[in-house]
């Protein structure tokens, strides 16, 4: 049988692709940072990983996907960083990332198969395309996501004892510095990314 052919664009350490059938598919991860790429190719051996520019690649490889799944850096666009750092003085305000419109509306208009935009929920605006809700994630897809019990973690920055045994993934020995707890905040919950995946590729009846 012919593999699903997947982009897992801004990687990270793969959070959301850690369920996914892997007799089922080949998977491109795409992810700019050298030590967390590192990392996910520990996780996933079998995936390609490329250390690059996720929404250029995009836009030069989608023709070559059956599914894509994109989870764009949010933190532009949070209620906790306009909220809580910039009023503390612990940040600068800054531009939202339209990057994130960009490849939606691309999507929509270019792509012929199945794909998955993730965002965070807890934006400081309504969302200038409308999404589908599912755990604590705003997701932009194609086909329609069913309900699913709320998977949300709620673990304070900086606990990294408590993200490792929630997400799965040991980043003990990698060069993350303080980046550590966030690559580990940062990861979808694995079944919610099992979760969409099914329901985009529902017909195939895949399960664990």
């Amino acid at each position: 049988m012919k593999k699903i052919k997947v982009l897992n664009g801004y990687a990270g350490i793969g959070g959301n692709r850690k369920l996914w059938p892997d007799k089922e598919i080949e998977v491109i991860a795409v992810e700019n940072n050298p030590e967390i790429s590192r990392a996910y190719k520990d996780f996933f051996p079998n995936d390609k990983v490329i250390v690059t520019d996720a929404h250029k690649y995009l836009l030069e490889h989608y023709k070559e996907f059956d599914f894509i799944w994109l989870s764009r850096p949010c933190q532009s666009h949070t209620i906790m960083r306009k909220n809580v750092s910039v009023q503390r003085g612990q940040s600068k305000p800054i531009y939202p990332d339209m990057g994130l419109y960009q490849e939606i509306i691309f999507l929509q208009h270019y792509f012929k198969g199945k794909y998955a935009v993730e965002n965070v929920k807890r934006m400081y605006y309504n969302p200038l395309i409308k999404p589908q809700i599912s755990g604590n994630h705003y997701f932009w897809t194609n086909f329609n996501i069913t309900k699913l019990k709320s998977v949300i973690r709620n673990v304070e920055l900086g606990n990294n004892k408590v993200y490792k045994k929630q997400t799965g993934f040991n980043l003990d020995g990698y060069k993350l510095g303080k980046r550590k707890d966030t690559v580990y905040h940062n990861c979808v919950d694995s079944k919610l990314g099992l979760h969409i995946f099914n329901c985009a590729f529902k017909t195939k009846q895949l399960t664990l």
